[in-house]
């Protein structure tokens, strides 16, 4: 799809992270910021991509579609980490960071990233997969990066584009971008896909 046709849409992104920000504003697209508080909470019987996907759409239903003027997508996104069968989220504090690290120092675990795309007529839920690996890290270097980097808005309490990212990380498969809480090629893809859609729903509209 031509990248004017995508301008003519106002995205609205319902995300504090200056990450996901950044990587959006680096598509050249336009988009605003709107402010979607909820609890973070999912059903217990829901595992890996589907708690991300869940809670995406959790933050997209609580934003009344009748306010999303025709021109305006919402975009909402929720980034979890996935070791050996558990939910890994944001640490609680310094010493939760800590715990969080040396649970994935030596192991491989998996990044899910659920993003909904939002208009008053459509609603489209999808997901990345990436699996991270982690060379052993010593009790030094997680007291390090912790001290220095501050991870504690970070889902598995860190960063792939941070310090230890460059000195702990072996290997990935997937998405590098999808880590860091927004897989903008897959985006991309989706949203061409939802605004042809959407001209479809126009078009019908008015015939």
């Amino acid at each position: 799809m031509n990248q004017e046709i995508l301008r003519h849409y106002n995205l609205l992104l319902g995300s504090k992270s200056p990450r996901r920000q950044a990587l959006l504003k680096a598509l050249g697209l336009h988009y605003s910021f709107v402010e979607i508080d909820v609890d973070e909470v999912y059903p217990p019987h829901l595992q890996g991509a589907d708690i991300a996907r869940y809670l995406c759409e959790l933050k997209a239903d609580a934003f009344d579609a009748a306010l999303l003027p025709a021109d305006s997508i919402l975009v909402t996104a929720d980034t979890i980490v996935w070791l050996d069968g558990k939910y890994i989220g944001k640490p609680s504090g310094k010493e939760d960071a800590i715990a969080m690290l040396k649970q994935l120092s030596g192991k491989q675990h998996s990044v899910f990233s659920g993003i909904c795309l939002k208009s008053a007529s459509l609603k489209v839920v999808f997901h990345a997969h990436t699996l991270v690996t982690f060379r052993e890290l010593t009790p030094d270097e997680i007291e390090y990066y912790v001290t220095h980097h501050h991870p504690f808005d970070k889902a598995g309490s860190y960063g792939i584009q941070d310090w230890i990212g460059y000195i702990g990380i072996t290997g990935i498969e997937g998405c590098y971008y999808n880590v860091m809480g927004f897989p903008v090629q897959m985006f991309y893809t989706e949203l061409e896909k939802f605004v042809a859609e959407l001209q479809k729903i126009t078009f019908k509209a008015k015939s």
